[in-house]
């Protein structure tokens, strides 16, 4: 026995080999990004590249899986490289305490990753990651809006072109399109945005107003993230649609 028989049961000895050789890089270890870790790390990646510039605070602790009050303060990167190695020892994990920009994408080849995972907030970021995986040829998969939203099982995995009502991936498409890309997996929501009342306690670094969030929508787009991914790259997919 070992800690991945049970996961073993459903994608195969096969399938749990390819993952231990496989390498994702999760850009933003937030809400979202951070049960992404969690989830991957759980599942048998063998290779885990975290990329954030930012540090725990107090208002994390609603939301983000790596955050306590014994981790405020920490990098974000360093709290969940921690948390990978009580997991999994052997997972080998690169962290760069760096925001993703142009300026700062000549950091990362992308073609060392198997897949790459978009969860940051700017849509310049976001454009940026499309751009340079599809450069490389590598899968990526981009987070859209979780902020204000309540309600997760509305969350949902689709091409960017097909999706709606999400003010964030309607920017994001947008451009997209201009910028000749044209496809992106995302996961995202046609759930109406509660519309919240923003205190000064609540004002981002920028002083403009932060979006209110939950324990369970954005740790819920995470894992749906991990799921797709794994999926994939265990050759789950592949496997269930056979004749």
């Amino acid at each position: 026995m070992n800690q991945f028989s049970r996961s073993e049961l459903i994608f195969g000895k096969d399938g749990i080999e390819r993952l231990s050789r496989a390498r994702v890089a999760v850009f933003g270890i937030g809400g979202v990004g951070g049960y992404t870790v969690e989830a991957l790390a759980r599942g048998g990646i063998g290779a885990l590249d975290l990329i954030d510039s930012d540090t725990v605070n107090l208002t994390n602790l609603n939301r983000q899986i790596i955050a306590t009050h014994k981790t405020i303060g920490m990098y974000k990167v360093d709290a969940a490289e921690n948390r990978i190695h009580e997991i999994n020892p052997g997972i080998k994990v690169k962290t760069y305490k760096v925001f993703y920009t142009q300026d700062t994408k000549a950091l990362f080849d992308f073609s060392c990753y198997d897949y790459v995972v978009d969860a940051i907030d700017t849509v310049a970021g976001k454009i940026a990651l499309a751009e340079q995986a599809q450069e490389a040829g590598t899968r990526i998969i981009s987070c859209m809006g979780a902020g204000n939203k309540v309600d997760a099982t509305m969350l949902e995995v689709a091409d960017i072109y097909k999706t709606s009502v999400c003010p964030l991936a309607r920017a994001v498409r947008k451009i997209l399109k201009e910028r000749g890309i044209k496809k992106l997996k995302v996961v995202y929501s046609k759930e109406i945005p509660v519309k919240t009342s923003p205190t000064e306690e609540t004002k981002g670094t920028s002083g403009n107003p932060v979006p209110g969030s939950t324990s369970f929508v954005p740790s819920a787009a995470g894992l749906i993230i991990a799921g797709e991914i794994i999926k994939e790259l265990s050759g789950f997919n592949t496997l269930r649609n056979k004749p």
